[in-house]
């Protein structure tokens, strides 16, 4: 199922932008507007905690992070 999506009072350099993106990937204005909403609400909002302390270089030693005069 699909739905019409209608934007009222765009700027006029928003509107000329997403024409000239649309043309630099040859797609039509309404193709390259139906991209943009896709890419942007199916992209992950955040990488897990985990993962992203599991992405982090393992360099230093571990006494760096002593607790020094305590």
């Amino acid at each position: 199922m699909t739905t019409k999506l209608i934007i009222h009072d765009v700027d006029e350099n928003i509107a000329l932008g997403l024409k000239r993106r649309a043309a630099a990937n040859g797609r039509s204005t309404e193709a390259e507007h139906r991209e943009i909403l896709k890419s942007a609400l199916q992209r992950p909002r955040r990488r897990p905690f985990l993962e992203v302390l599991a992405s982090m270089p393992d360099v230093g030693r571990d006494d760096d992070f002593e607790v020094r005069g305590a």
